[in-house]
C-alpha cells in the first residue's frame, strides 16, 4: 500500500494535501467536512488586524460619543480574538488532523499577542501570513526583509509551537529571504501567498476586485520558485500555494521539491470532492511509478 504520509513544520499528516487559510475555513462545519474527506490539515482563516481596524472605525462613526473610541475599538477587538480562539478550540476537539492558525497584521505588537492567545487556545502552529504592499518611492528593500525578520523572532520568542511564514512572490531575490527566514527559526516556508486581484469597471470608472480564483497558469510561478528555492536551500521545508488545482498539480509541487502543498480556490470552485480526487490521483500515479515515498 501506497503511504503518503509526511511531515510539515514537525507535525505528522496522513498525506501533503491542506486546505489553506480562506473563508472556507472559518466555520467548524466545513472543518470537519475537509478531515472527512481526507485533507492532510486545516489552515483556518486568517486573523486580520486590518479588519478589526475596520469594524472598529465604522462602530466609532456610529457613535454619539467619540470619547468611547478607545472602549469600542479594544471591545471589537475582543470579540472578534475571542470568536477565532473559540474556532480553534472547537476544531482541536473534534478533529484529529493539525489545525494551523493564521494572522495577518501590521504592528509588531499584534503579531505577538495574537500568537500567545493562539497557542494557549491548542492550536499546533501558527502560519504569519506576512505581506505589505510598499509603495514607497524612497523606501529601502533591506528595510522589509528586516521587518519579516524581526516579526517572526518576535514571535518565536512568546511562543513554543511551529512557526510558518507565508510570503509573497514580490521580492528581487526569494530565495535570500527564504534562507534568512530558515536561519532565524522558520520552520516552514508557504510559497505564495495570493494578494488581492484588482480590476477596473470603465462603465463606473472605479476599480473593483477582480477574478478571486487562481488558475492554472499561476502554478508557474509557484513550480519555479518552489524548484529553485528547494535545489538552493536542500533542508528547507516547503508549501507550494497558488495555482494548485488538481492532484496532477500536486505531483507537479511535489517533484518540484515541496513536501505539502495549499488549497484553496479549486475548494471553492469543486466542493470537497476535490480532496479525495487529489489523494486517489497521488496514490495512483506513484503506484505506476513504483514509487517509494
Amino acid at each position: 500500500m501506497i503511504d503518503i504520509r509526511t511531515q510539515y513544520a514537525g507535525l505528522s499528516l496522513r498525506n501533503p494535501i491542506i486546505v489553506g487559510s480562506s473563508g472556507l475555513t472559518n466555520h467548524i462545519e466545513r472543518i470537519k467536512e475537509y478531515e472527512k474527506a481526507g485533507a492532510g490539515a486545516i489552515v483556518l482563516k486568517s486573523l486580520f488586524e486590518e479588519q478589526i481596524e475596520i469594524q472598529s472605525h465604522r462602530m466609532q462613526l456610529q457613535s454619539d460619543y467619540p470619547e468611547a473610541a478607545d472602549y469600542i475599538h479594544e471591545y471589537v477587538k475582543a470579540n472578534q480574538v475571542h470568536t477565532y480562539l473559540d474556532l480553534i478550540y472547537e476544531a482541536k476537539k473534534t478533529c484529529s488532523i493539525p489545525i494551523i492558525a493564521s494572522i495577518n497584521c501590521s504592528k509588531i505588537s499584534v503579531w505577538t499577542e495574537f500568537a500567545m492567545q493562539i497557542e494557549k487556545a491548542g492550536a499546533d502552529a501558527i502560519e504569519l501570513n506576512v505581506f505589505f504592499l510598499d509603495t514607497d518611492l524612497t523606501h529601502d528593500y533591506d528595510a522589509t526583509r528586516d521587518l519579516y525578520v524581526k516579526i517572526l523572532r518576535r514571535v518565536k520568542e512568546v511562543v513554543s509551537i511551529p512557526i510558518i511564514m507565508k510570503i509573497g512572490k514580490a521580492f528581487n531575490n526569494v530565495p535570500a529571504l527564504v534562507h534568512i527566514l530558515k536561519v532565524n527559526g522558520a520552520d516552514r516556508i508557504v510559497l505564495f501567498n495570493r494578494f488581492y486581484q484588482p480590476d477596473i469597471d470603465i462603465n463606473k470608472m472605479q476599480f473593483v476586485s477582480g477574478n478571486v480564483f487562481s488558475n492554472h497558469a499561476e502554478l508557474s510561478d509557484t513550480l519555479r520558485w518552489t524548484a529553485i528555492v528547494s535545489g538552493k536551500i536542500p533542508d528547507i521545508n516547503i508549501s507550494s500555494s497558488t495555482g494548485v488545482h488538481d492532484w496532477e498539480d500536486v505531483i507537479k509541487c511535489l517533484l518540484a521539491g515541496a513536501s505539502t502543498v495549499q488549497i484553496c480556490s479549486t475548494v471553492y470552485n469543486h466542493g470537497t470532492e476535490i480532496i479525495p480526487q487529489m489523494i486517489i490521483g497521488l496514490e495512483e500515479w506513484m503506484t505506476q511509478k513504483n514509487t517509494i515515498h
